[in-house]
């Protein structure tokens, strides 16, 4: 089912794992969440710093739907991992974890939300990072967690400007279907 693109209000695709747009959408999601590590690993903290891995995920979700924004969190730590060995096998489980909560998080905002907006994308990244600092907080402490914000900062700035960029240009380029009655 997909929803459509009416009035300049943009609303989510919503593809099914019957639908072979989800299998072409998850599968450029994945090239990109493979491509931008790949592009940032080079830079000291790299990864750690600009969360390249996460960045097509907040996409996939906000845009096409849990579907995709499972197979997205799932498919491209395992993809990076076997064609780079990043991340390394004992953090694997853990960002995929952490990637799947993105896009869950995206796909909730994005559902309920009539537009794509910055502070709407901005939403999704401050509740995704509310949802990580939890845990974190009970075992590093409160510096520790402060600590990690501080150096993801580019990276979620690089989440929320850059993932708002790429779905206005997705909504330009890339309309929905329209619904059938």
């Amino acid at each position: 089912m997909s929803t459509a693109y009416l009035n300049g209000t943009t609303r989510q695709e919503r593809l099914g794992l019957a639908d072979a747009r989800l299998y072409l959408a998850t599968g450029a999601m994945v090239l990109g969440n493979v491509a931008l590590p790949a592009l940032v690993h080079g830079l000291p903290n790299g990864g750690r710093m600009l969360l390249p891995i996460f960045f097509f995920t907040l996409i996939a979700g906000w845009r096409f739907g849990v579907a995709a924004a499972v197979l997205t969190a799932v498919l491209s730590p395992l993809a990076n991992h076997v064609l780079t060995g990043m991340p390394p096998t004992p953090m694997l489980a853990g960002i995929i974890g952490q990637s799947a909560a993105l896009g869950l998080v995206a796909w909730v905002v994005a559902s309920r939300s009539p537009r794509t907006t910055l502070p709407r994308v901005a939403l999704v990244v401050v509740l995704h990072q509310a949802l990580l600092a939890l845990p974190a907080l009970s075992h590093g402490g409160l510096m520790a967690t402060l600590g990690t914000l501080q150096l993801r900062s580019p990276g979620l700035l690089l989440q929320i400007l850059g993932g708002f960029a790429v779905l206005r240009l997705l909504e330009r380029w890339l309309p929905s279907a329209p619904v059938r009655a």
